[in-house]
């Protein structure tokens, strides 16, 4: 698969990568799956008005809106055809097989990288498939649809529980430990994100600030962080990762 990529010497700059690894990963990787991107023609954002369901303010003025839509999207998540493609399966190989530690950093909501496999994991952006109460912020693991009237199984209390995920207007979740990372992080990869997102297009630039040695972008195209990344390499990301993970484990097991 690697023989697909023309690496132009990176190989040499891999060989030498040996620290920690931070991995920031996007839509990207989850379209590969089937489920929509927010930004792409076609994408979520073009059915929606996100300030109507992706703001704490649209919540307040229409809660059953927006249950129905996290409730719709949650359904999609868990249909069959729904799988991690091998660039999730490649990532939680890495975990395994590297000597050092890797973080991944995902902008997703959904479960994909979990069902690939991975184990070291930040949603900086929540979780679709977890409901938060507002009243005693309990988070409690959920596949089923949610309501107005669902009851949070730890206080007892109907009428406070939401989507666990990180609207528009909210801090991420995890900032003080991604920031961690990056700063002993031996090499920062981003796949599949689009860089118009704050915080996390930022990160690259923290890496940088950090002294990251090697910065990597995978994407279909470039985009408008690619200059403070060390290499852009273009093409799916179920290509592209596997073959990046396959030259960084060459020699290391």
């Amino acid at each position: 698969m690697a023989e697909a990529i023309e690496w132009d010497g990176l190989g040499l700059e891999l060989e030498r990568v040996d620290g920690p690894i931070v991995i920031l990963t996007g839509a990207g990787i989850s379209k590969e799956s089937g489920l929509d991107t927010f930004r792409d023609a076609g994408g979520i954002w073009s059915r929606y008005d996100l300030e109507e369901v992706a703001t704490p303010q649209g919540f307040a003025r229409d809660p059953v809106q927006v249950h129905d839509f996290y409730n719709h999207r949650r359904r999609e998540l868990q249909k069959p055809e729904i799988q991690p493609n091998p660039a999730h399966r490649a990532i939680a190989a890495l975990e395994r097989g590297w000597p050092h530690p890797v973080l991944t950093v995902t902008q997703n909501i959904d479960d994909l990288h979990e069902r690939g496999g991975a184990e070291r994991l930040l949603h900086m952006h929540g979780e679709l498939l977890k409901l938060r109460c507002g009243a005693c912020e309990a988070v409690q693991d959920w596949r089923a649809d949610a309501f107005v009237e669902t009851e949070c199984p730890a206080c007892s209390r109907s009428g406070a529980m939401r989507p666990h995920v990180v609207w528009f207007g909210e801090t991420p979740f995890a900032m003080e430990e991604i920031d961690a990372a990056l700063r002993t992080a031996a090499l920062f990869v981003a796949i599949g994100t689009s860089a118009t997102v704050y915080p996390a297009a930022g990160f690259v630039k923290t890496a940088l600030d950090y002294g990251c040695p090697l910065r990597l972008e995978m994407n279909l195209e470039g985009t408008d962080n690619s200059g403070l990344f060390d290499r852009t390499l273009e093409g799916p990301a179920s290509v592209t990762v596997p073959a990046l993970v396959e030259r960084l484990l060459a020699g290391r097991g």
